[in-house]
């Protein structure tokens, strides 16, 4: 195994880790698991920095791949889904997954013209960044079948399903406070004798 092979493997690898903690970050913040234990600032600073760091580390991996010897990957494989002669389709999900990741970074700092909608909009997408950038590096990588990648992406997968489970959850139940008192069941307040 080349120095530059063990590099594609280890910037991809990188690329996800951060992709998955970002995507488990936002969970985190968007469920309130961490409820008042973090400042809501510094939570969504952490988020859009491990977005940037997966961008980044996805960059280089293309980077190599561009450069390596043994497997023809231009600008075309790399750019264009489905161009790769190589695995194509997970190729392709990982060029998607790249795109949709890319989207999603810009989107916070664009958020104050684009409006919250938009912005949520776009969020919701990193869930189909996820699992296509998953099943990319499953599908695509040498080393899927090594039991710590593996666990990598079966525990990455099952953390990101629960919580996500959680955020369902938490949208189906209506706010109480949204409810008014009388349909909640609550006693009104009684008045103060003054």
């Amino acid at each position: 195994m080349s120095l530059e092979w063990m590099a594609i493997r280890g910037s991809g690898i990188v690329a996800f880790l951060l992709l998955a903690g970002s995507t488990i970050w936002g969970l985190l913040i968007s469920t309130k698991v961490l409820g008042r234990a973090v400042k809501p600032k510094g939570v969504s600073w952490f988020h859009e920095s491990l977005g940037i760091g997966s961008l980044l580390a996805t960059g280089i991996h293309m980077y190599f791949l561009f450069n390596h010897d043994y497997i023809d990957f231009g600008y075309r494989a790399l750019f264009v889904p489905g161009a790769s002669s190589w695995r194509p389709l997970a190729v392709a999900l990982g060029v998607v997954a790249f795109y949709m990741m890319f989207l999603i970074t810009v989107s916070f700092y664009v958020k104050k013209w684009i409006g919250q909608n938009t912005w949520r909009a776009i969020h919701m997408m990193s869930f189909g960044t996820f699992v296509g950038a998953g099943l990319h590096g499953f599908f695509s990588g040498t080393d899927s079948s090594h039991p710590i990648v593996m666990s990598m992406y079966a525990v990455s997968l099952a953390i990101v399903a629960m919580l996500l489970v959680v955020r369902i959850a938490q949208a189906a139940t209506p706010d109480r406070r949204a409810i008014p008192a009388h349909r909640r069941g609550d006693k009104p307040a009684r008045a103060s004798a003054s």
